[in-house]
């Protein structure tokens, strides 16, 4: 197996890691959501009125986290867009080191005309 061929296989196998954790994750959350729920209403237990819907509530948001990370985070922000950003700002780092050069070389021109 060459390197690109490894780093596709380890990208993948890296992606299907993180799809099963959240699914995973999206499955503890309704086991969850449902414990909470059951808490409530046949063993009355309650620190504060509304306590599940709160703990629920947030603990949605921890999973649309989760879901956005996987979903779009790290789709689009890979280890192929790391590079194509490098590759842009290098590109930039060139051409304004060229830029440079050519303005030093012009002002030297200028003072030896002088």
């Amino acid at each position: 197996m060459n390197t690109e061929q490894h780093e596709q296989y380890e990208y993948a196998r890296r992606r299907i890691k993180q799809k099963k954790r959240l699914y995973y994750h999206f499955v503890l959350f309704l086991i969850g959501s449902l414990f909470f729920f059951l808490v409530e209403k046949f063993f009355d237990i309650q620190p504060f009125e509304g306590w599940y819907l709160w703990a629920v509530t947030i603990w949605f948001f921890l999973f649309i986290l989760h879901f956005i990370k996987v979903y779009i985070t790290d789709r689009f922000m890979n280890k192929n867009w790391e590079r194509d950003q490098i590759e842009r700002l290098m590109a930039k780092q060139e051409q304004r080191i060229k830029q440079l050069e050519q303005k030093i070389e012009n002002e030297s021109n200028s003072k030896k005309e002088f």
